[in-house]
């Protein structure tokens, strides 16, 4: 037996476990062009990165964790349970799929931990289906639109640069790499770390404790932007081969417009309380950084293993977290 209060304590944990899984994770996303391109080595990028993902808690309020808080199943019918359900299928999948080297989003795997609970718990019509179509919309457009900025960026700044020699170019664009990253770093932040708020809030709100109207309070906001950042630090050294070098091969110059391209997208839809993908959306702008020297010049046989892994995860973490949610209810009371 485990008293209310003391599972809540257990979730909580759970969460910010999550938080940190996807700093690791999803440091790959920050870090994999300005190691790639050789401006910084892995553990001053690391270092840079987790700055500004923890320094992001001065630039946006919580947009995004209202909408992973209220806005993918009904808030009423969640208890201690499917938290606990969709946490673990999203820490599974996100280990998988790190052990895979697979950059997958760690949004929507957790997005999909909410639905196989919630479908197992009170059926279909749990599912909040009007922030559920703008996720899942979100899902085809993160990519894309980060293909289409970084195609655009890569052309717009080559033709600025064409009067420059490579040499110094180059020194530019290294320097450039940094502020880019940056930003990247902010936005990965903003967006990310919110998704674990809004879980820790709905834990808090189910049981009463935050009052009667949903709100994130301010220590789960540090919280978790500290753990992001921690998390961050460690570094997901597999995934960074994948993102920073399998995709296409990328100089500083493209690094830069890829980062700038995927920082642009991250940013937007955290202001409109979107949970979108960073990993979606800077590989989608890596593909369009080297679609633009030729079409060849982008591994397409990975970027479409990296596409199944986009898939696959929602509906596999789904299942994941059903079978974690009956068997928690049969386990644990």
């Amino acid at each position: 037996m485990i008293d209310s209060l003391g599972f809540v304590v257990f979730l909580i944990a759970i969460a910010l476990a999550f938080d940190f899984i996807n700093g690791f994770h999803d440091a790959a996303n920050s870090i994999s062009t300005i190691v790639s391109t050789r401006v910084l080595s892995p553990k001053y990028a690391v270092m840079w990165a987790a700055f500004f993902n923890f320094a992001a808690i001065f630039i946006v309020g919580t947009p995004v964790a209202k909408t992973m808080g209220v806005g993918i199943i009904h808030p009423e019918i969640i208890n201690n349970h499917i938290i606990f359900a969709a946490l673990g299928g999203a820490i599974v999948w996100n280990l998988v799929t790190w052990y895979y080297g697979l950059p997958s989003s760690s949004s929507h795997a957790l997005i999909g931990g909410l639905i196989g609970a919630g479908i197992l718990k009170a059926g279909i019509g749990t599912l909040v289906w009007g922030g559920l179509i703008k996720t899942a919309l979100f899902i085809l457009l993160s990519p894309a639109i980060g293909m289409f900025l970084g195609f655009c960026m890569m052309v717009l700044v080559l033709n600025l640069s064409r009067n420059s020699n490579v040499a110094r170019s180059s020194h530019l664009f290294r320097r450039l790499q940094l502020f880019s990253a940056a930003v990247y770093s902010l936005g990965h932040g903003m967006n990310d770390a919110q998704k674990t708020m809004g879980i820790i809030a709905i834990v808090l709100y189910s049981k009463g404790l935050i009052g009667p109207v949903f709100h994130i309070p301010f220590w789960v906001v540090f919280a978790c932007y500290a753990v992001i950042a921690l998390g961050t630090m460690s570094g997901g050294w597999r995934i960074v081969k994948t993102m920073g070098t399998k995709i296409t091969k990328l100089q500083p110059i493209g690094g830069f417009c890829a980062e700038t391209a995927a920082a642009i997208s991250i940013i937007g839809a955290s202001m409109g309380g979107i949970p979108v993908s960073t990993t979606h959306t800077i590989a989608g702008a890596i593909m369009g950084v080297g679609a633009t020297r030729r079409l060849t010049a982008v591994r397409w046989g990975v970027a479409g293993t990296i596409v199944w892994a986009w898939v696959l995860t929602i509906p596999i973490s789904a299942a994941i977290s059903a079978i974690i949610y009956r068997l928690s209810v049969a386990f644990i009371k």
